[in-house]
């Protein structure tokens, strides 16, 4: 089932010119609306947040919203710099999936069948687009639907800020919907208002032919977008400057092993060209054409750069499951949307050491498979909080030298989250008798400790006295544990006194 993502903007003009004025730009709290004219009349055409807050709407005149708000700052909207402004964000897009455009004038839509998963989910990858756009200064809401049409009403009218339409059950959602969310022009909105509608569903379920008589083909074309009961394919956004290659067919091909074989073809092409700019490919798309006018798609990626044919078709056509030909392809292009400089390997001779292995290829299998997010590493991180000593980076990410101090072992397995456990100890200093954990009593045998770990005052007020006193302990059968109690044992102001195993060692 296709998926498709809405992202809207709904300060795009306001946003891009705080971005572009950067130090010199109005406070967030100062009003700011964008000018141009219809006609002979000069009319807001935009607004940010701080000036809907003041009661301020696109349409007014220039003139009553400066008396209606003193301190107003206006300037002239730039449609083709906001135009030029949003082809870039969708090239920018590009690593979320490999079809993406632009939605004018204040949104993009990016195609995201089977890609989603790469992102941590639907849900996940919504919230990470939206909380990247606000960390760069960009008001954004983003849905995710079954159509077009049905993404951007989403967009625009339930997601806060993110919304997630259940697989097939966009048309639902759509009937409950104002008629301004099928993207009509302003007249057949008003026509349709004077007549009495007011939801998508009193609409649908109108008599298509009188509605078609008086409005035109438009209002019914829209509605079977948004309801997907007719496709609405769009052309995805390229840059000049990306490296392509593509192959056209005089017959439609469809069967598997035919597409395996041109695309085969197709890596060695792009390769070819990848060598002679000293390139390798970090991320290829391979984008099939059909027939109807629908664009099914491919995305791969590499831990490093690769122009290795073999290794790049072998990633390639481990997915070519997932394309529907449906009545042929007519049209396949190959890009590296995502290309690095290729440093070239000494291979040190067998005769004075073994080389390191490479694991590069195993990477990129598995991480095309369940996800870039999935598979990582950790990493040591300076904290004397044991859960945050450690940190999640890249495989192949280089090590910086850091380590885990070495006066206290640390067990190799640390539970996500310390779990309570039952005692008896004679406090302050000595460990717990016994302990169960997970309806198990253990009794113990062994213990080394305590380890005091201070918190860290610096991060809030409430670890500025709070101590942990951890414990190795080893049980009966010869299992050995990380116990710790919350507090001294004296102060009830340094912790809670409870106890709670934190992790088990090998």
């Amino acid at each position: 089932m296709p998926r498709v993502v809405s992202l809207f903007f709904p300060a795009w003009p306001t946003d891009r010119l705080r971005r572009a004025m950067g130090q010199s730009a109005p406070s967030a709290e100062s009003p700011i609306v964008m000018l141009g004219r219809q006609g002979n009349r000069r009319l807001v055409l935009a607004v940010d947040a701080a000036a809907r807050a003041a009661g301020l709407r696109v349409g007014i005149p220039g003139s009553k919203a400066q008396v209606l708000v003193p301190n107003l700052q206006s300037f002239d909207l730039d449609a083709a710099g906001d135009a030029a402004a949003l082809d870039r964000m969708a090239l920018w897009s590009l690593r979320y999936a490999p079809i993406v455009a632009a939605d004018p004038p204040h949104g993009l839509i990016i195609d995201t069948t089977g890609a989603d998963h790469l992102h941590g989910g639907e849900e996940m990858m919504l919230e990470g687009l939206v909380s990247r756009m606000a960390a760069s200064g960009i008001e954004a809401r983003a849905a995710v639907a079954d159509t077009w049409g049905a993404a951007h009403a989403c967009a625009r009218f339930l997601a806060r800020p993110t919304f997630v339409a259940p697989v097939e059950g966009s048309s639902a959602i759509m009937l409950g919907l104002p008629i301004v969310a099928l993207r009509l022009p302003h007249d057949i909105v008003h026509g349709l208002q004077t007549l009495g509608f007011e939801r998508v569903g009193e609409v649908d379920a109108a008599p298509r032919a009188s509605l078609s008589l008086r409005f035109g083909h438009e209002l019914g074309r829209r509605l079977d977008q948004a309801m997907g009961r007719r496709s609405e394919p769009f052309e995805p956004v390229r840059s000049p400057d990306l490296i392509e290659v593509r192959r056209a067919f005089g017959e439609p091909i469809g069967a598997a092993e035919t597409i395996a074989r041109y695309a085969g073809k197709l890596v060695a092409a792009l390769c070819e060209a990848l060598e002679t700019r000293g390139l390798g490919a970090r991320r290829l798309d391979l984008l099939f054409h059909r027939v109807d006018n629908r664009i099914e798609a491919i995305r791969v990626g590499t831990a490093v750069p690769v122009r290795d044919v073999k290794r790049l078709t072998r990633l390639l056509t481990d997915r070519i499951e997932t394309v529907d030909p449906g009545f042929g392809i007519e049209l396949m292009t190959l890009t590296a949307t995502l290309a690095e400089p290729f440093g070239a390997k000494q291979i040190i001779s067998s005769l004075v050491e073994e080389p390191e292995p490479d694991i590069t290829d195993l990477i990129d299998t598995l991480t095309n498979r369940i996800g870039e997010q999935r598979l990582y590493r950790f990493a040591p991180l300076e904290s004397d909080v044991p859960e945050r000593s450690i940190r999640r980076i890249a495989p192949t990410a280089p090590d910086d030298g850091t380590s885990w101090p070495g006066e206290w072992p640390r067990p190799p397995r640390l539970l996500t989250h310390p779990e309570p456990i039952e005692t008896m100890a004679l406090l302050p200093d000595h460990p717990p008798v016994w302990f169960s954990w997970r309806g198990i009593r253990r009794r113990v045998t062994r213990a080394d400790g305590p380890e005091r770990v201070f918190g860290e005052w610096w991060r809030r007020d409430a670890e500025v006295i709070a101590v942990r006193d951890y414990f190795q302990v080893e049980d009966e059968a010869g299992d050995r544990f990380w116990i710790y109690r919350a507090g001294d044992g004296e102060d009830p102001e340094t912790g809670s006194h409870k106890w709670f195993l934190h992790g088990v060692f090998a």
